[in-house]
């Protein structure tokens, strides 16, 4: 078992051999059952002393990568049984880079600087959807997570404003009233991307189609959609058809087939029954097509 120790660096000697021992277990060269060398042995090819080999040791076993019994060796945990320690390998790595920092003269708040300067200018990884109403949220991430198979997050203006780190690797996106106030917060490499809502022109012709009275309905888990719908719908719903709003729970199965033609948001169209339903997507299709060039990712059609 080779250990490669520093004896003039910050990390203490019991700490470098028990980062080095899980190393070893995590890529395969130490397995599962495999007996460990006593403490003295250890001690004695790694050139320390036997107690510092023996608190490595117990650190081990208190964190389960060791087991043994009273007067019996130390054996390799039973690791292909159990997961590997989360982010253990980037833990590795990032002390790595603090040690190395730190062995140049940079002091750790100028290493600290400079890695959230690279992170926010690195390119996004994800999308972070800033909007203030939960149901409204929702739904933008839902519509950008089945039309672009993006990976998205969500918050309020408010948890933005709180969580600074929330940037890192990510593309802004927001309606425009939020997008305003947001370019401050943003890297001026990746400028808050202003969503754009659908004008809805398929859902007009197809109310101005029918050709007889008929009942219509918008059912949303989005307050803030239904009163939108009511303003875009109007116009063409006039005095001759009825018109119902239904706020929806994200899990409220909803029985609606009394009604001739309903419309749906992302979230709420497989929470509802009807003889006649019809998706009403809130991000336009161009928005779509700007969002995938920028983020060069390939618009899917909804099934």
């Amino acid at each position: 078992m080779n250990l490669s120790l520093n004896q003039d660096s910050d990390v203490p000697l019991r700490q470098q051999i028990a980062e080095q021992i899980i190393l070893l277990i995590t890529t395969g060269e130490l397995r599962a059952g495999e007996e460990m060398p006593s403490v003295r042995a250890l001690a004695r090819v790694a050139k320390v002393h036997h107690n510092t080999v023996s608190k490595a040791y117990q650190q081990l076993v208190q964190r389960e990568w060791l087991t043994g019994r009273r007067g019996a060796q130390l054996v390799v945990g039973a690791s292909s049984t159990r997961a590997v320690e989360p982010n253990s390998e980037l833990d590795e790595l990032i002390n790595e880079t603090i040690r190395r920092a730190k062995s140049l003269g940079y002091p750790l708040q100028t290493l600290r600087n400079r890695v959230r300067e690279l992170l926010l200018a690195a390119p996004a990884d994800h999308i972070l959807v800033v909007e203030d109403e939960p149901g409204l949220r929702g739904i933008l991430k839902r519509e950008i997570e089945e039309k672009l198979h993006a990976r998205v997050a969500c918050c309020s203006y408010a948890e933005f404003v709180k969580e600074p780190a929330m940037l890192v690797g990510s593309q802004v996106l927001a309606p425009g009233h939020l997008s305003a106030s947001l370019a401050s917060y943003v890297p001026v490499q990746r400028p808050c991307f202003c969503v754009d809502y659908s004008r809805a022109k398929e859902h007009l012709a197809l109310i101005r189609a029918l050709k007889v009275p008929s009942n219509i309905a918008m059912a949303s888990v989005s307050a803030s959609l239904l009163k939108t719908a009511r303003g875009v719908l109007a116009p063409s719903i006039g005095r001759e058809h009825t018109y119902q709003e239904f706020l929806l729970a994200v899990d409220d199965k909803t029985d609606l087939r009394g009604i001739d033609l309903v419309f749906c948001d992302s979230i709420a169209l497989p929470l509802v029954s009807a003889q006649r339903k019809v998706h009403y997507q809130l991000i336009s299709n161009s928005c779509f097509e700007d969002l995938s060039d920028l983020l060069r990712l390939e618009p899917r059609e909804r099934n």
